[in-house]
């Protein structure tokens, strides 16, 4: 088992940063692929960011490229999104999330964080 405890969020302006932070705890997520997910009201939770658990490689949604960065450390059992340059459609919920086989899809990934609100303002 994983527990993921997601922290970082806030109320910031267009063009402001954020860095939000996923605490594991419980077993190691070293072989993992570690993700980020965002979900704004009345949408469907959507994939925004992810980390192999081996190659490091990253992936992100078209709408963050340049702006956000996932990053992790196993050893500390932490991974963190550094969020830049954000817009209001940004507003979201955002969830980490854990899974063997990391993809895109939610369904792919077998825990998750709490979430934390991240609400950009115009």
């Amino acid at each position: 088992q994983v527990q993921l405890v997601d922290s970082g969020g806030g109320l910031v302006q267009t063009g402001g940063s954020l860095r939000l932070s996923c605490a594991a705890s419980g077993r190691t997520i070293s072989t993992y692929d570690m993700a980020w997910f965002r979900q704004a009201p009345g949408k469907e939770r959507e994939f925004v960011e992810r980390i192999n658990w081996s190659s490091y490689s990253t992936y992100y949604t078209d709408s963050v490229k340049g702006r956000f960065t996932i990053s992790r450390d196993n050893a500390k059992k932490m991974v963190y999104l550094q969020m830049n340059s954000l817009k209001p459609e940004d507003t979201a919920v955002y969830y980490c999330a854990a899974g063997r086989n990391g993809a895109r899809l939610a369904s792919s990934y077998d825990y998750w964080g709490q979430g934390t609100q991240v609400t950009v303002s115009s």
